[in-house]
């Protein structure tokens, strides 16, 4: 495991006295005062830092759970602390706060620990969301910029994330708020004012921000790389940031074995060059991008090439959900009866652009909702000459299915579409049959329930089932 920075020894010198600039009588301002990553850092500064008046903001305030617990451990410590409920976004809220800061220990420090998360694609993020994620991230470090800019402070820490440096599935809107961060603490050293940005990566310890990630979560960022760092190594990783003297540091852990065993093209591109390095075999999930698809599948028989790109569908659907078996992914099941979720999702259509060179929409898994469909897609896109000209119509024949059955459970919905599929089908099949919508093929549908009508699709389409192909969403 290597990491962005290394931490130094603790933060006192012989006599017990910082040797971080910060005049420890002084007051230390943190907001998120009294979340889990607040409350952590309050007790460090304490313990390590010799701190001995805090400030500690929050939404809550001295009614937030475990604030009692929080005061008296810190007060056994030496410390003298304070909690207060402050809307950070209110900026004579924050104007206030900071004047308000008793002048026998004025204030010397600020930690900007405050966020919150609403997670999401890119398409789903409206003014709304981004603003739910702004505020308490990039407004409150705004105001607390404008409330302290006149103040001879040491210490002008914010939290800050890799969400905004290296990017993160789902987090357009927290990504933009801590590079706002990013680029005040850049600003603030052009005046002359102290100023740290801290992008972190993932804390083990689960916060009001992470309590959220499942086992699932978590092993994917295990996949991506990006391991859960403990509270000592963070603390250990926060005293390093502050000594370093630079204004933007990452403080996180990388495996950089599990990064040599992705595409190159699905890192951010300042791992790329850590990727490099590694020495993974490489397999069908992690080839070279840049293949020559089409002059590699000319030289195929049509069999084969629909063969190896059902089997390269495979091999990244299987890595995306972190299966080291391909075989253990079912051609016919669709992507969300897989267990995709919209995370996952991005991750398979960042992996096949990886490798194609196609420009694959994000709704991939949902435009093409199970590996053969997906697979018939990237036939279409990259052998349009040899590629089943009947495969845009199944595909569409697919995502009609999976809308339907997700509101056929309705008994009144289930008879409407049935009949709607029953008056289409008779029609097509009095066209293939050469009859009319009273022949043989309007009696096979005329009592057919909605598996044998689909399964009537199927067949009278041409659809082949022996040759592992069949494209539905496995409902059946």
């Amino acid at each position: 495991m290597v990491r962005a920075v290394a931490a130094p020894g603790p933060t006192t010198d012989d006599r017990g006295e910082s040797t971080t600039g910060l005049d420890t009588d002084g007051t230390v301002l943190i907001t998120g005062g009294t979340g889990t990553l607040g409350t952590l850092v309050a007790e460090h500064l304490v313990r390590a830092w010799g701190v001995r008046h805090l400030l500690l903001v929050s939404r809550s305030g001295p009614e937030a759970a475990g604030a009692g617990e929080l005061t008296d451990t810190l007060t056994e410590l030496g410390a003298e602390v304070r909690i207060a409920a402050v809307d950070v976004t209110d900026p004579d809220a924050v104007a206030a706060l900071v004047a308000g800061v008793d002048s026998a220990h004025p204030l010397t420090g600020v930690v900007h620990a405050a966020g919150v998360l609403d997670d999401g694609v890119l398409t789903t993020q409206t003014p709304e969301r981004l603003a739910r994620v702004w505020r308490p991230k990039a407004t409150a470090a705004a105001h607390l910029h404008a409330a302290t800019a006149e103040l001879p402070l040491s210490l002008f820490v914010m939290f800050s994330s890799t969400a905004g440096t290296l990017g993160a599935s789902g987090q357009s809107n927290y990504a933009a708020a801590n590079a706002y961060c990013d680029a005040l603490a850049a600003r603030r050293r052009a005046l002359g004012l102290p100023g740290l940005s801290v992008a972190w990566g993932l804390w083990a310890d689960a916060s009001g921000m992470t309590g959220h990630l499942g086992e699932a979560d978590r092993a994917r960022m295990t996949r991506s790389g990006i391991g859960a760092m403990s509270s000592e190594r963070a603390l250990g990783l926060l005293d390093a940031a502050v000594r370093h003297g630079h204004h933007h540091l990452i403080a996180i852990d990388l495996d950089v074995r599990a990064l040599a065993g992705r595409p190159a093209l699905t890192l951010p591109a300042p791992l790329r060059a850590l990727a490099g390095g590694g020495t993974a075999r490489r397999t069908a999930a992690t080839a070279r991008p840049h293949t020559d698809w089409a002059g590699h599948l000319a030289a195929l028989p049509l069999e084969e090439q629909r063969r190896t790109l059902l089997n390269l569908v495979l091999s990244h659907a299987a890595a995306a959900l972190g299966h080291s078996d391909p075989g253990r992914i079912q051609t016919e099941r669709g992507f969300l009866e897989l267990g995709f979720d919209s995370l996952t999702a991005i991750e398979l259509r960042n992996r096949l652009t990886a490798v194609t060179g196609l420009r694959l929409a994000t709704t991939l898994i949902f435009d093409h909702p199970n590996p053969a469909a997906l697979a018939a897609h990237l036939h279409s896109e990259l052998a349009p000459e040899d590629a089943d000209p009947l495969a845009p119509m199944l595909g569409e024949i697919d995502r009609m299915e999976s809308a339907l059955l997700s509101v056929a459970q309705d008994e009144t919905a289930h008879e409407a579409l049935l009949e709607r599929l029953r008056t289409t089908l008779s029609k097509l099949g009095a066209l293939h049959g050469g009859g009319t919508e009273e022949g043989p093929a309007a009696g096979r549908i005329q009592d057919a329930t909605a598996d044998e009508i689909f399964q009537f699709i199927d067949e009278d389409l041409g659809r082949s089932e022996s040759n592992g192909e069949h494209a539905h969403g496995g409902t059946r």
